[in-house]
C-alpha cells in the first residue's frame, strides 16, 4: 500500500480531537502540556503529507482535499499551534486549556482542508471554530457579550448566505457572505470583538484565533467566485479604511495587547484589499501577504506573550528597558514586527511589493492608502519596541532570559521570514498559480 494514498487530510483533522480525549484524562498540567506538544508535533508532520500527495498526483477524498492554495496552509496552521504550545511559559501552563487548544487546531484544519466542492463543511467548521474562545471566556468568568454577539452574527450571516447561494439567490447570498467576512475580519465598525478578545481571553487563545485570518479564507472560497464586482469593491473600500484606521490606533495604544489587536486588524484588512482588487498581481500579493502576516504576527504575539509571562500585562507608556534581560526576545520582536510591515529581506517585503504594484495598476488611490497603512504600522511597531526594550535599566534578581523552548520557536519563525524573503520565488509562484485559478473560476461564473 502506498503511504501517500492514506487519507492524510482526514487524519490531520481527526488526530487533534483524539488528543482532546487523551489530554482530558490527564490532571497534571505539566504532563498534559507534554502530551499536547507531542500530539501537535505529530499533527504538524501529518499535515505535510497531503501536500506531498498533491505534488505526487494523488487525489484526495470528496470531503477533505487540498489544492495549490490550501496545501501550504495546513502545515502553517499546524506549525503555529505547535510553536505556541512549545513557547508556553511554565507559569502559563496552569491557565492554558490544552484540550481547547487541540480542539481549535482540529477545527481550523477541518476548515482549511474542506474540499472546494464541500462548501457546507467549510461553513460548519468556520462556525464551530468560534466556540473554543467563547468556552474559555465563560470558564474564566470573563465578559462574553461582545465576542458572542459578533461571532453569533458572523455564524448566522455565513450560514444564511451560503444557503441562499446554494438555492440560486446568488446576489443576495453574496451580500450576506460579504457581511459575514467583514465581521470575521474585524472591519470597522464591527471590529470591537478583536481588542475585547485580547483583553479578556488568554493571549495564546486569542492569537491562534486571529492568526490564520479565517475571514480571508472564507472570502477566497465562498465569496470571490460568485460575488458581483460592486460587492467586492464595497469590501475593498471598507477594508482600506479599516487598514488605515486600525494602523493609526495601533500607533497610539498604551496597552501592548490592544496594540497587537489593532496591528492584526490593519494587516487583515490589507490582505482583504488585495483580494478585492481581483487582478492577478494584487491577488498574488494578497496571498503572499496572508502567509507572511500569519507567520510574522504569530511570532510577534508569541514574543509579547513570553515577555508578559515574566512581567504581567505590558504598558507602552514610558520605557521599560527590557533589552538587557533578554536581547534575543528584543531582536526577535523587532524582526517579527518589521517583517510584518515589509522590511527588506523579509517575506513581507516581497508580499508588500506585489500588493502595491497590483494596486497601482488597478487604482493608484488604493495604493496610496496601502502605503499609508504600512507606514503607520511600521511606526506602531518601532514605538512598541522602544517602549518595551529601550530606556533605563531595571536590574532584577530573577533570571528573565529566553528559554530553550522560546528560542526554538523564535528561530523557527525567523527562519521562515528570512528564508522566504531571500528565496521567495517558489512560494510566489505557487501563490500566482492559485491566483490565476481563482480568477479563472470567477470568470466562469
Amino acid at each position: 500500500m502506498n503511504l501517500l494514498s492514506l487519507p492524510w487530510a482526514e487524519l490531520c483533522v481527526l488526530l487533534p480531537f483524539v488528543g482532546v480525549a487523551v489530554v482530558g484524562l490527564v490532571r497534571d498540567p505539566a504532563i498534559a502540556g507534554r502530551w499536547t506538544l507531542g500530539i501537535s508535533a505529530v499533527v504538524f508532520g501529518g499535515s505535510i503529507m497531503p501536500w506531498v500527495a498533491l505534488e505526487s498526483g494523488i487525489s484526495s477524498g470528496p470531503y477533505f482535499a487540498v489544492d495549490g492554495l490550501t496545501a501550504p496552509l495546513l502545515p502553517l496552521i499546524a506549525l503555529l499551534h505547535l510553536l505556541t504550545v512549545l513557547a508556553t511559559a511554565r507559569v502559563k501552563r496552569n491557565r492554558m486549556s490544552f484540550g481547547g487548544h487541540l480542539a481549535g487546531e482540529g477545527l481550523w484544519l477541518g476548515a482549511f482542508a474542506a474540499a472546494p466542492s464541500a462548501g457546507w463543511l467549510l461553513v460548519l467548521f468556520l462556525a464551530l471554530g468560534t466556540l473554543p474562545p467563547l468556552i474559555e471566556l465563560w470558564q474564566r468568568g470573563r465578559p462574553i457579550r461582545v465576542y458572542a454577539l459578533h461571532m453569533g452574527t458572523f455564524a448566522l450571516l455565513l450560514t444564511t448566505g451560503w444557503v441562499a447561494t446554494e438555492a440560486g439567490a446568488t446576489t443576495f447570498g453574496a451580500v450576506l457572505l460579504s457581511l459575514a467576512v467583514l465581521v470575521r475580519s474585524g472591519t470597522a465598525t464591527v471590529h470591537l470583538w478583536v481588542p475585547d478578545l485580547f483583553q479578556h481571553a488568554s493571549f495564546g487563545t486569542a492569537l491562534l484565533f486571529v492568526a490564520p485570518l479565517a475571514g480571508v479564507y472564507a472570502a477566497l472560497r465562498l465569496l470571490i467566485p460568485i460575488a458581483p464586482d460592486w460587492v467586492l469593491e464595497g469590501i475593498g473600500l471598507a477594508s482600506l479604511a479599516t487598514a488605515v484606521y486600525a494602523a493609526g490606533l495601533a500607533a497610539v495604544q498604551d496597552d501592548a495587547r490592544r496594540f497587537f489587536a489593532y496591528l492584526v486588524l490593519s494587516h487583515t484588512s490589507l490582505v482583504m484589499v488585495g483580494l478585492e482588487l481581483h487582478t492577478a498581481i494584487s491577488l498574488t500579493g494578497a496571498l503572499c501577504l496572508w502567509a507572511s502576516v500569519a507567520v510574522s504576527l504569530a511570532g510577534l504575539g508569541i514574543i509579547l506573550r513570553a515577555v508578559e509571562a515574566r512581567h504581567g500585562r505590558l504598558a507602552l507608556a514610558g520605557y521599560r528597558g527590557l533589552y538587557d534581560e533578554s536581547p534575543s526576545l528584543a531582536v526577535g520582536f523587532l524582526l517579527m514586527g518589521l517583517g510584518s510591515v515589509g522590511f527588506p529581506a523579509t517575506f513581507g517585503f516581497v508580499s508588500a511589493e506585489l500588493l502595491v504594484d497590483g494596486a497601482i495598476t488597478a487604482d493608484p488611490a488604493v495604493a496610496v492608502g496601502i502605503v499609508a497603512a504600512a507606514a503607520l504600522n511600521g511606526i506602531a511597531v518601532v514605538r512598541a519596541y522602544l517602549a518595551l526594550f529601550t530606556g533605563a535599566r531595571h536590574p532584577s534578581p530573577l533570571p528573565f532570559g529566553i528559554t530553550i523552548r522560546e528560542r526554538i520557536a523564535v528561530l523557527a519563525f525567523a527562519a521562515i521570514i528570512l528564508g522566504c524573503g531571500i528565496f521567495p520565488q517558489p512560494f510566489v509562484s505557487s501563490c500566482h498559480s492559485s491566483a490565476e485559478s481563482l480568477l479563472e473560476l470567477r470568470a466562469r461564473r
